[in-house]
């Protein structure tokens, strides 16, 4: 309690110990002597974690290392996805639909790319497939955030030393992951209804590089655009992702950096150690159900990261947009080129796309909620357009090229000057390291 400035210093009342206050929330109370009943004490914190952990049981094994429980993660998002419309398994019709689009879409990308084909067939997937399909991803990228609410909760705990401190960290920690789960888990069943295919927000999400569409949500897609039929619409999204695809199969380095340059930005976050605190004490009053956990995590979303963003991460962030922006631009220009032969119509769709990425949505969100990270790729239309120009200058070959060596790909730079970058491109000189790489590989191939 602050003192009161009016009372002379001798007639102020006592201070309030944070810790008493919040073991009063349990009925817990010191004695006459201002000392706890240790005895107590510990029977009601440990009944209290006895009796949350026998309900996060239920949901699979807690990662004994960062706290997270991860399978009850998965079981908000699937609850999300569900309770946000029907959720059917696609009917063989629609996966059938789906092949035969994604079979048509290889025939026109074959003459239009470098690329090979992909080995694994194209799916349809309900959400709550979306779900299961990209969760380790999402579970990786969001491990750093892990961390650092670890050191979050190892901050707060040591301004709260005294009697219990012990026997309360644990349910400290685990308050705090659960709150964090639930918001991943609302985030990612949240954006499973608005996808169209399984990287739709750019980055590669999927265990391994496979066309997979979402026909339900294609169907609403699809509801709100006039002059366009259905089927129209399946193949021109199946040309998108089959060319994302075979981008981030055919370009081993590419999905690894995309991830690489997300983890370190959210490495970086700064947890905002206030609103923590008082989610936890909310949430610790509240008996710690399962429930009121994911009711806590909603209501800490938005409000876990400190909105400072440090020097070193407006410079990641600028190195993930534009990456993501040349692969949009990339899939744009690709996309668009073999639409001209074939499907005249398919410029409409292109806008429709781009004005759907502009509005930044729900990828946006879960990206926030998931890492801090408020990611909207702002010149993919620079970069189709510098695409386009490699393209008219050195040829459709030369375009694809581009990604064979991480130095060759456009810069932000080179992205105000495309034609500069379509004349000359970049060229890179080969290092020790490159010629013994390069050796090792001529060998195993010679053998």
């Amino acid at each position: 309690m602050a003192n009161d400035p009016d009372l002379p210093a001798g007639d102020q009342p006592p201070e309030e110990n944070p810790l008493a206050q919040f073991l009063a929330q349990f009925g817990i109370t010191p004695g006459p002597d201002g000392e706890f009943d240790m005895a107590a004490l510990t029977q009601r914190l440990q009944s209290v974690m006895a009796q949350f952990q026998t309900q996060m049981a239920g949901f699979g094994p807690t990662d004994a290392s960062s706290g997270m429980n991860w399978t009850f993660t998965k079981d908000i998002a699937r609850r999300v996805t569900a309770s946000l419309g029907a959720d059917q398994s696609p009917s063989a019709a629609q996966s059938g639909q789906v092949r035969d689009a994604a079979g048509l879409a290889d025939l026109w990308l074959d003459e239009s790319i470098s690329f090979p084909r992909l080995s694994a067939p194209a799916v349809a997937w309900s959400r709550a497939d979306w779900v299961e399909g990209t969760f380790e991803t999402w579970r990786k990228l969001g491990n750093p955030i892990v961390t650092s609410l670890s050191v979050a909760m190892g901050a707060l705990m040591s301004r709260e030393a005294g009697p219990g401190e012990e026997f309360m960290k644990p349910m400290v920690r685990a308050a705090a992951s659960g709150m964090f789960a639930a918001q991943v888990g609302q985030s990612v069943g949240r954006l499973s209804a608005e996808v169209l295919s399984v990287s739709d927000i750019g980055l590669p999400l999927g265990t391994h590089p496979q066309v997979a569409l979402l026909p339900s949500n294609i169907e609403a897609f699809g509801a709100e655009l006039e002059s366009v039929t259905p089927s129209d619409v399946l193949l021109f999204l199946a040309l998108r992702e089959s060319a994302r695809q075979r981008l981030f199969a055919a370009v081993g380095w590419l999905g690894p950096q995309l991830h690489a340059l997300v983890e370190h930005y959210a490495r970086d976050i700064t947890i905002d150690t206030s609103a923590l605190e008082q989610a936890i004490e909310q949430q610790l009053s509240a008996a710690m159900s399962a429930d009121d956990l994911e009711r806590a995590g909603q209501a800490l979303a938005g409000k876990l990261f400190e909105p400072a963003v440090t020097p070193e991460q407006a410079e990641v962030l600028e190195r993930l947009e534009t990456l993501l922006a040349l692969v949009e631009g990339w899939v744009d220009e690709v996309v668009g080129h073999t639409m001209t032969r074939w499907m005249p119509n398919g410029q409409a769709l292109t806008e429709v796309v781009r004005r759907r990425r502009a509005a930044g949505g729900p990828a946006e969100s879960a990206l926030k909620s998931l890492v801090g990270l408020e990611l909207r790729p702002r010149r993919t239309r620079d970069a189709a357009n510098l695409w386009a120009a490699v393209r008219a200058t050195r040829g459709a070959e030369a375009r694809d090229a581009a990604w064979h060596h991480p130095d060759l790909i456009p810069t932000s730079s080179d992205l105000d000057d495309p034609l500069g970058y379509a004349e000359h491109g970049h060229q890179v000189v080969p290092d020790e390291l490159d010629a013994e790489l390069q050796k090792l590989l001529d060998q195993e191939g010679g053998q």
